[in-house]
Order: structure tokens, then sequence, then C-alpha cells
């Protein structure tokens, strides 16, 4: 008998996103709307989409909001 696998999940719903993130959903809703956050994709019928993020497209939009506060002070 072989030893159990993990499946890593590639893509993640809004609610698990935003838990990613620290994000309550309803943000990730709201950003949708306004066009702006990370990327995701609409998996699904055209009426009532499936909404998804893939980890790589998290990680890559919250590598995008680092804020560099160093640098040289006069």
């Amino acid at each position: 008998m072989s030893a159990p696998t993990t499946v890593v999940p590639a893509v993640l719903h809004t609610p698990d996103a935003a838990a990613y993130l620290g994000l309550a959903p309803k943000t990730l809703e709201n950003w949708r709307v306004a066009k702006t956050g990370p990327r995701y994709a609409r998996l699904g019928r055209v009426g009532r989409p499936r909404i998804v993020y893939r980890i790589t497209d998290l990680d890559t939009w919250l590598a995008a909001q680092v804020v560099d506060i160093g640098g040289d002070a006069a």
C-alpha cells in the first residue's frame, strides 16, 4: 500500500484567497467590481461563474504591494 498523497490546490475560491491574504472575502469581491486587486479567473457559466484565484497570482500581487520605506535619509 502506498503512502497517501497530498494534493495542493492550484487555485483558491474567494474565501480561501481572502484568508491567504489576510483580508475579508467582501474586500476581494469589491476589488473585482472596481477592477483592482489580484488577478482571478471565472470558471463555468456566464450567469453564475465560479471565481478562483491562482496562488501564483496572489503571491505576485502581494509582492507588488510591498512598500520600500528604506532609502537614504539626508
